[in-house]
């Protein structure tokens, strides 16, 4: 009777068992990308059975969507929101770009991992995955960097605003998910990095519209 009480108790609901799975969905995604996970390594992670997992999810590929592409969306749609939001409230083009930098290293360093899962996927199983350009907020983004983009530099810009906003965005995911492999530990802090970096997307890509004219 113990036994079967204790069974009891430790039964999960339908819900919990959606969150494990895509919690070890999310992290096996990340881990192996979409090629190397298999539904049953993301049901063993989620210690339930690949038959409960069919259950709540009928194909890798909507587990994929759901566990990584939906919430990376959702993750780009209030970073865009925040941004919004607090636009005006730095005093110069420079500050406000310089947040901007800032911010987007902390959400790039939170959710890379999950981009870069979906730009493998693309890369490799295009005809499976979710495609980086359906991410609306992604778009969205990229739209709304290259008006900040022209706006600062207008006539002065040497590239289109639209790939200058993207090499950005690539340079900054390459500092990000490769900071530990590229700079030595004990180099520089966190802060010192972050800082490094934000000079650099500053300085080094700004088409030179803030340089000193007789620098």
């Amino acid at each position: 009777m113990a036994d079967q009480t204790s069974a009891r108790r430790k039964r999960r609901t339908s819900q919990e068992i959606n969150d494990r799975i895509l919690s070890s969905a999310r992290e096996t995604f990340q881990v192996l990308g979409f090629g190397g996970a298999t539904t049953a390594a993301i049901a063993a992670r989620a210690e339930v059975s690949e038959a409960q997992l069919f259950r709540h999810f009928p194909s890798k590929a909507a587990l994929y969507r759901e566990a990584v592409f939906v919430p990376l969306n959702a993750h780009f749609c209030a970073f865009l929101a925040r941004q919004t939001k607090d636009a005006d409230k730095a005093e110069t083009a420079r500050e406000r770009a310089r947040d901007y930098i800032v911010e987007l290293q902390d959400f790039l360093g939170d959710h890379g991992k999950m981009l870069l899962s979906l730009l493998v996927a693309e890369a490799y199983t295009p005809e499976q995955s979710p495609r980086v350009g359906e991410i609306d907020s992604l778009s969205a983004y990229f739209d709304r960097g290259a008006a900040i983009h022209a706006s600062r530099v207008g006539a002065l810009s040497e590239s289109d605003p639209q790939l200058m906003v993207r090499v950005s965005f690539a340079a900054m995911l390459g500092c990000v998910l490769f900071k530990d492999l590229l700079i030595p530990q004990g180099l520089a802090s966190e802060k010192a990095i972050q800082g490094a970096v934000t000079a650099f997307m500053l300085d080094g890509v700004s088409d030179h519209a803030d340089s000193d004219p007789g620098g």
